[in-house]
């Protein structure tokens, strides 16, 4: 055969090769697609270039989601489970074998490699528990058909439970990242009703673990624990996408009314910030922060130090009679509770001055504090209403207005979420006082921060 013939051939042969390989890739089923995305992310398809995350963009087994500093994707996958991959995080689907004949006979392994992230078992791993397995840098996750947030990077995990049950247990000739299903060497079970958060440390000596206490007694936490399970039942039997306790924020008060569709804020309007009025300058101290106050901001995370200045680290206070209201992987607002968790009869319609705030901005990696120049906060206990605003400014953004509205519950408890903008607070059990944590997702980034108010005379 002529040399130009045998180059034709071999070039005609490669080219079926390739478009055989693209055509395999392509008709590989989806398992699963993405139903939020906000900011910048991109999924990495074995084989091809990334491409940018868009609702509807499909997920195959073997892809990669990388979301950027403002990167917020919701995957729904095939068995309804619902996976929430937040900024500056890395998640590959390594295996989603579901069988929706048998469900029992399914078997799934997602590898989270960094960031944060937030799991709603699907059909599959409740049918078949000891088939899933959520590896983490330096530990296993196994269910037990449940609802759960993840914090992890290559030498620590932080993770609590909603809703169910985890197994965790770090990596050993025993529990090999191959494997499926639970670990049992060294394993710790955590569930929803034991309000803890576990927390792993890799070393030269080992992986370290230790559980942290989220509340002062058992009974607060069963009471905490059965109303957020019954929170999470109604955002997964509603099959909606924006969850009534978010992944940085979990809503402690079920109340139906929570579930409707909340009205969207006004849009961001120019302000004047002259100087920042409610941030303190430095961090204040402990006694500062807790002496007279009936709401304290704790915090869980020690990374942003220099930006923490209303909060106090988890094990700095005990008191009597605090319970968590809000909480999360970020920060837990405790709550005076002389007599458990009844207001006081008869508050009507409040308006609040802001006390103390803190907001920060975080963009290309970093975290910078913002200006908090002021704000509105008024309740309406007689229709069940709140609405709020806050006054900020940072050098990059300009002047930037928070505002949100929606229900406030029987116990004092309020929040909203939209599909860019996540707030839950409390209001002290005499109507005093309110605080709450707020979270928003722009293009460039997110803005976060804590806030606590005084009512007005």
């Amino acid at each position: 055969m002529p040399r130009s013939v045998k180059t034709l051939v071999g070039a005609i042969g490669l080219l079926c090769a390739m478009a055989a390989q693209a055509t395999s890739v392509n008709q590989t089923p989806a398992v699963g697609k993405v139903s939020r995305a906000l900011g910048k992310s991109y999924i990495l398809h074995e084989g091809s270039k990334p491409a940018l995350v868009q609702v509807g963009s499909e997920i195959h087994v073997g892809d990669h989601i990388e979301t950027g500093s403002n990167g917020h994707v919701d995957i729904h996958f095939v068995d309804a489970e619902l996976v929430t991959v937040r900024p500056l995080s890395r998640l590959q689907i390594e295996r989603y074998d579901y069988d929706a004949a048998r469900p029992e006979n399914s078997a799934i392994k997602l590898n989270f490699l960094e960031g944060e992230s937030h799991y709603i078992s699907g059909k599959g791993a409740k049918a078949a528990p000891q088939n899933f397995r959520l590896n983490t840098p330096i530990a296993a996750i196994g269910v037990r058909g449940t609802d759960f947030t993840v914090n992890a990077n290559a030498q620590s995990m932080r993770t609590f439970v909603n809703e169910g049950g985890i197994v965790v247990a770090p990596y050993s000739a025993a529990c090999s990242p191959a494997s499926l299903g639970p670990c049992s060497q060294d394993a710790v079970e955590l569930s929803g009703i034991s309000r803890q958060m576990l927390e792993l440390n890799a070393s030269t000596a080992g992986v370290q673990s230790a559980l942290i206490p989220m509340n002062t007694t058992a009974t607060q936490a069963a009471v905490v624990a059965a109303e957020e399970s019954a929170t999470a039942s109604q955002a997964v039997t509603k099959k909606e996408s924006k969850e009534l306790y978010t992944n940085s924020v979990v809503t402690r008060t079920v109340n139906g009314a929570l579930a409707v569709a909340e009205p969207r804020p006004a849009p961001p309007v120019a302000i004047e910030i002259k100087k920042t009025e409610f941030t303190p300058v430095v961090a204040e101290s402990k006694d500062a922060l807790t002496t007279g106050s009936q709401l304290i901001w704790g915090r869980w995370r020690d990374s942003n130090l220099q930006n923490e200045r209303i909060s106090v680290q988890y094990n700095d206070f005990v008191r009597a009679n605090m319970a968590v209201t809000v909480g999360g992987l970020g920060y837990f607002l405790y709550r005076e509770e002389p007599q458990g968790a009844v207001l006081k009869p008869g508050l009507g319609v409040l308006a609040f001055n802001l006390n103390k705030a803190q907001a920060q901005y975080k963009y290309d990696g970093k975290a910078e504090l913002m200006s908090v120049a002021g704000g509105t906060l008024n309740i309406d206990f007689d229709k069940a209403l709140f609405s709020t605003t806050l006054q900020l400014n940072h050098a990059a953004l300009g002047n930037y207005t928070f505002a949100t509205s929606g229900r406030i519950d029987g116990g004092g408890y309020f929040n909203s979420s939209n599909d860019t903008q996540e707030m839950a607070g409390a209001v002290s059990v005499d109507g005093q006082e309110a605080g709450y944590y707020f979270e928003r997702i722009i293009n460039t980034g997110v803005i976060e921060g804590l806030t606590l108010w005084g009512k007005q005379p």
